[in-house]
């Protein structure tokens, strides 16, 4: 029986980006020349699981997806999310350059 979760509807950019992880991890398999039942079997989960997380299907846990990137010994590669973060660094350097001294107290 599949679990339903409230709330599991991305936004459209959200799931092509799922998608694209998806294909990712499925050539990534092949390339090693491995089945979805051999994944399954060293990330410790079920085949229907392996087939979820290659179509993009956003309800399969995290921690399932670190479990199928060390099977596939890619582990360091989800070292790369929010590695730039070139947003981020934009506002914290604007933050620094409006940063007042504070008063000096006589």
């Amino acid at each position: 029986m599949v679990k339903t979760t409230m709330g599991t509807k991305l936004p459209r950019k959200l799931e092509q980006k799922m998608q694209v992880v998806g294909e990712q991890i499925k050539l990534a398999r092949l390339r090693r020349n491995l089945s979805i039942a051999q994944i399954a079997e060293r990330a410790t989960c079920s085949p229907v699981t392996i087939n979820r997380i290659e179509k993009g299907i956003p309800t399969v846990a995290i921690g399932i997806y670190l479990r199928v990137l060390y099977a596939l010994q890619l582990e360091d590669d989800i070292l790369c999310l929010a590695q730039k973060d070139e947003m981020g660094r934009a506002l914290q350097d604007l933050a620094l350059k409006h940063r007042e001294r504070a008063s000096k107290k006589g």
